[in-house]
């Protein structure tokens, strides 16, 4: 039986690698925030020692959308940079047999070639809504690099696109696009009102993946051998993007989402506010060697996100 722990199981992908996990065969472990926080090295170090851990999943992040990184860039650099540091170095320590880092698409540069490779991280200017979380989550990937060439460690990553579904948040200021959409029209229709606000033009495209689809290939990558991962993810830069492999317009996802609640009323583009990256569609070509495809389609994660939210109100 293999111990597994999952740090940020209360977050969107931690608590769904969580729900997957095979827990006859596992042992899984979670954190209590109140009694360790994974910011204090030493705790951490005494928790992954005392447990000996087979497996670690590191998805607890500081995460939020363009007005919260741009407000709290400090807070964003500071507390990721801590939390990786202490949890990647803990499993090194306690000889972790594997370790999965979650990244984020926003790693690469604002404006790359399309679609977006793995190689292409590092090779120009990050967009400034988001930078202080993307170096951040940079140092992640390359300090498991790091760790794997001087230690012949086992410690994989994961880079996803924008994800969506149960345990989204949907706070005003923090939320991720598709959750504020989402919040936003459903508020519009109960309130009867005539239109709602989309934050800059509309333009953008931006790639979604369901948060159960992104459990399923992070769990799958994780099952790999040592030897297969390392075919599949390279030596430059050890990690595996995950996308669905198409991305639509911001326009035409407020329009998608208000033709699923049925709100009649119009939108409204505050060009006041900042656009973000202008297209982040990623190139899913090591992905597909492992013969992995997304099973739920954007309308029906929409529809079940939907659900979700609605039992939040």
């Amino acid at each position: 039986m293999k111990k597994i722990f999952v740090a940020g199981h209360k977050g969107m992908v931690g608590s769904s690698i969580l729900r997957k996990l095979n827990t006859k065969s596992n042992k899984i472990f979670t954190l209590d925030k109140k009694k360790i926080n994974l910011l204090n090295q030493a705790k951490v170090l005494k928790f992954f020692k005392k447990h000996k851990f087979d497996e670690v999943y590191l998805c607890a992040a500081k995460v939020g959308g363009i007005y919260a990184n741009s407000t709290f860039s400090a807070d964003f650099i500071y507390e990721n940079l801590q939390v990786q540091n202490n949890t990647i170095h803990a499993a090194y320590l306690s000889k972790v047999k594997k370790l999965m880092f979650l990244g984020s698409s926003c790693v690469y540069p604002k404006k790359p070639k399309i679609p977006i490779k793995e190689e292409y991280l590092l090779t120009g200017q990050l967009e400034s809504t988001n930078d202080m979380y993307a170096i951040a989550k940079i140092a992640g990937l390359q300090m498991c690099r790091a760790y794997n060439v001087q230690y012949k460690t086992d410690f994989r990553a994961v880079m996803p696109t924008n994800l969506y579904g149960p345990n989204d948040n949907y706070d005003s200021y923090n939320s991720h696009v598709l959750a504020a959409l989402i919040k936003k029209i459903i508020t519009a229709k109960n309130q009867k009102k005539k239109f709602f606000t989309v934050w800059g033009t509309g333009v953008p495209k931006r790639e979604f993946l369901h948060v159960d689809d992104m459990a399923d290939a992070t769990i799958k990558i994780m099952n790999l051998s040592k030897k297969k991962y390392q075919q599949i993810s390279g030596d430059k830069f050890q990690f595996i993007n995950v996308g669905s492999g198409s991305d639509i317009s911001i326009k035409n996802l407020a329009k998608l989402i208000s033709s699923i609640v049925k709100f009649k009323g119009k939108m409204i583009f505050d060009k006041s506010k900042p656009d973000g990256t202008y297209r982040k569609l990623m190139d899913n070509t090591r992905l597909k060697k492992l013969k992995w495809k997304p099973k739920i389609s954007l309308e029906i994660g929409i529809k079940k996100t939907i659900e979700d939210f609605k039992a939040t109100i």
